[in-house]
């Protein structure tokens, strides 16, 4: 996801600035570093306008070493920093598993209550929390993206291929792209949001991305599988 957003990010004309736990792009202007580790992400902030902060662990693991300081620490870190460095706007990752209780009716829109069930799914619960008290007590512009199914690699996509559902939640790289640019690019005074991301459904929408396409001018190009000839191996 994180190669996706700079590369949309680039191409757009945007400067940016890379933060990862190892190197793994070919950005110039790039951080090593944890982010659990506050001095760290608060000297990657540094002259900072918008951050898109997706880093996490990306699905259900052992909540005290892995969920705790990399989802709930980890996003401590981010918005206080953010907050301490003037950053005008927050992009921050959650996912449809705060609403994976919800069987219907079909499109699941931003505004139906929470339905998490598992501890990742609550900790984003609590991420989406945090962004809009920051935004009404902190006046940060935050930016909630709830992305769909973005494949991490060739056997993450193979999983997608096997899961009917996760076919109409799919985003495509070149889409999750494309859907950054419009989140940093949003109107200034745009508060606060929550939106779904996703590319086009195979058969039936499952995520309502309407508010994507009216608060932030997303419209997706791609349906499964286009996108994933460019997923690497893991």
């Amino acid at each position: 996801m994180g190669k996706a957003a700079c590369g949309g990010l680039l191409a757009r004309g945007h400067k940016v600035r890379g933060f990862d736990i190892r190197e793994s792009s070919p950005i110039v202007d790039a951080i090593v570093g944890d982010i659990s580790d506050a001095a760290a992400v608060a000297l990657a902030m540094t002259g900072i306008d918008a951050v898109v902060h997706l880093a996490a662990t990306p699905d259900e693991d052992d909540f005290p070493s892995k969920l705790l300081p990399n989802n709930i620490v980890g996003l401590y870190n981010v918005l206080e920093g953010a907050r301490k460095a003037g950053v005008r706007r927050i992009v921050l990752a959650s996912t449809g598993q705060v609403v994976m209780g919800h069987k219907g009716p079909w499109p699941i829109t931003p505004d139906m209550p929470f339905s998490p069930r598992n501890w990742y799914g609550s900790a984003k619960v609590m991420a989406e929390v945090a962004a809009q008290f920051f935004a009404h007590v902190h006046g940060l512009s935050v930016i909630v993206a709830r992305l769909g199914w973005c494949p991490r690699d060739k056997a993450h996509a193979e999983q997608l291929r096997r899961d009917e559902f996760g076919k109409d939640v799919y985003l495509s790289p070149g889409d999750a792209g494309r859907f950054f640019v419009c989140a940093v690019e949003a109107p200034a005074d745009l508060r606060h949001c929550v939106v779904f991301a996703t590319s086009k459904p195979v058969r039936k929408a499952r995520y309502d991305i309407t508010a994507a396409a009216e608060l932030l001018g997303f419209s997706p190009r791609d349906t499964w599988p286009e996108g994933t000839e460019g997923i690497a191996e893991g």
